[in-house]
């Protein structure tokens, strides 16, 4: 199972990324698929999560209105668009599976991870 996340760059506040995060050797419709960040000397936290089919989403108070985390099951993709980036948005953004029909918002029910990609906002 691999998943590669791109998309990540340097980004002034206010501005807008969209990460993409596309997954290969798993059955992608059996899995919900989550973002989670971690910024230096920070936990990992969950930022947004969807469900096999993209019917259910959820997200972290801080992005909510601002992110939005879409799937494509024909590509294996899913996409996280992030606006109205903040300085404290600046994380690495890793993507992960969890094979469950749950949304789990837990870094420990996702088996697979990517390696990251970096997001940093600043003027």
């Amino acid at each position: 199972v691999q998943l590669v996340e791109s998309g990540g760059g340097l980004v002034q506040p206010g501005g807008s990324l969209r990460l993409s995060c596309v997954a290969s050797g798993l059955v992608f419709e059996d899995y919900a698929i989550g973002w989670f960040r971690q910024a230096p000397g920070k936990e990992r936290e969950f930022v947004a999560g969807i469900n096999w089919d993209g019917t259910t989403t959820r997200y972290v108070e801080s992005v909510k209105g601002r992110f939005h985390i879409s799937r494509d099951n024909a590509q294996n993709t899913v996409f996280l668009q992030m606006h109205s980036l903040k300085p404290e948005d600046t994380a690495v953004y890793y993507c992960a599976a969890d094979h469950s029909i749950v949304l789990d918002t837990s870094a420990r029910g996702y088996a697979y991870w990517g390696q990251g990609t970096q997001v940093t906002v600043s003027s």
